[in-house]
């Protein structure tokens, strides 16, 4: 199949000055549209149109067709490939979404639905007057919460305003109430997150990030290199990675591993396989020398203080089988 464009039919949100504030899109497809297709969604969607003079919107169809490999050229252009993502049609780091934030505007994400940011307190005393009641804001942001647009099957969510859309998560992935999941990011197989997995990270099947774990993603000053987790790892509680590991490596709960940090190689039953002879003899290296190495445990030495990287036993962590044979 084509993976190189993408087509849509969705329905959006724009306001009486034009600007769009979202698209939902429930049937995104790879490849070129052909004559009729979607014509049932297209009728439905169709039926959906509607006035709302209390947020100062209308909602109309649109149908887009994206060339993936160049940059989004419109809010619905990144919508779609946003959805594309979150439907796991595309993996993450697979397409091109160079400048997607200045095709995003900001938006007041509430109860009722997507409102403009000008003038928000007209539109919530209007609201008030015609509810009743007083409207819940979950958000002023660029990115709406994923299960607003998409509910991945075999996934497990404890605080949907915590996963933005644009979020891949596999089946098998359950997602705790303080973890949270950027666009363009996620997991590729059954995953335990608590932590943060930030832009254009991806964790491995078996993987856990633990409860107040971070990793560094590359925007806003982000440094060069991918971070990611391979299969069966660790991210120990309140742990930080900012650099890739290989398959059955722990980095050890509140250490902070950064590209520039210093870690010195401790010799334990010769060559790991995975990581080049590293662990061959001691010695200290920066981080990113160890990136993608396999079967390592990062731990602080709790009497010199230093950073040190040892072989592990080939065998990675288990998940708790029952946990996530629930999703």
């Amino acid at each position: 199949m084509d993976q190189t464009t993408a087509w849509g039919i969705g329905l959006a949100t724009v306001t009486t000055s034009g600007q769009t504030l979202d698209v939902w899109y429930p049937r995104p497809h790879l490849g070129e549209r052909t004559e009729g297709a979607d014509a049932d969604l297209l009728t439905t969607l169709t039926q959906l149109e509607r006035q709302d003079h209390s947020r100062v919107i209308h909602t109309q169809v649109v149908t887009c067709q994206a060339d993936l490999e160049d940059q989004p050229q419109s809010t619905a252009d990144a919508y779609l490939r946003l959805h594309l993502l979150s439907h796991r049609l595309v993996l993450p780091n697979t397409i091109n979404l160079d400048g997607i934030f200045s095709r995003l505007p900001n938006v007041v994400w509430t109860s009722v639905g997507p409102c403009a940011v000008e003038d928000f307190e007209e539109t919530r005393m209007r609201l008030r007057l015609h509810h009743g009641h007083p409207v819940t804001v979950i958000g002023v942001d660029k990115f709406p919460p994923l299960v607003n647009y998409v509910i991945p099957s075999g996934v497990r969510i404890a605080d949907g305003a915590k996963v933005r859309l644009g979020a891949y998560l596999s089946e098998g992935t359950t997602v705790m109430h303080a973890a949270f999941v950027n666009f363009n990011a996620g997991t590729l197989g059954t995953s335990m997150v608590e932590g943060r997995i930030s832009q254009g990270v991806v964790v491995g099947n078996g993987s856990d990030v633990g409860g107040g774990a971070s990793t560094m993603g590359r925007l806003s000053g982000g440094g060069r290199e991918r971070v990611r987790l391979g299969e069966r790892c660790l991210l120990g509680a309140n742990s930080g990675l900012g650099i890739a590991l290989g398959n059955d490596c722990v980095v050890e709960a509140g250490l902070y591993l950064t590209a520039g940090t210093k870690v010195s190689i401790l010799p334990g039953g010769g060559v790991v396989p995975g990581t080049n002879g590293l662990f061959a003899e001691p010695r200290t290296v920066s981080a990113r020398e160890l990136s993608g190495a396999s079967n390592v445990l990062f731990r602080r030495n709790s009497v010199s203080g230093r950073v040190e990287a040892l072989p592990r036993g080939g065998h990675g962590i288990e998940l708790n089988s029952e946990l996530h044979a629930t999703n």
